[in-house]
């Protein structure tokens, strides 16, 4: 019997990118979308047409695969649900 736990093996490893950035931002071809939460203090840049929110309020804003941003809400299961209505599958991002 020989002892596979002593023998090392030879893994290349690669500086570059598994996947391209382009090919990311097409990943789903528009069926993917993932929910963030964001501080109110964001809102304004992401959803320059939402109105003025109290500073230090937690949202969840839906976004496209490609990261464009779709909806806000106040809640994680709101975003969520938006998604499905709009036949999205949510997925998560870590």
């Amino acid at each position: 019997m020989t002892n596979t736990a002593n023998k090392q093996t030879d893994i290349e490893t690669t500086t570059s990118p598994v996947i391209t950035q382009d090919a990311l931002a097409h990943l789903g071809d528009g069926r993917l979308a993932y929910v963030k939460a964001i501080s109110s203090e964001d809102v304004a840049r992401m959803f320059p047409q939402a109105p003025e929110i109290e500073p230090g309020v937690t949202l969840f804003s839906l976004h496209a695969a490609d990261g464009t941003p779709i909806m806000l809400t106040d809640t994680r299961e709101s975003a969520l649900a938006s998604a499905w209505s709009n036949e999205l599958e949510a997925v998560s991002v870590h």
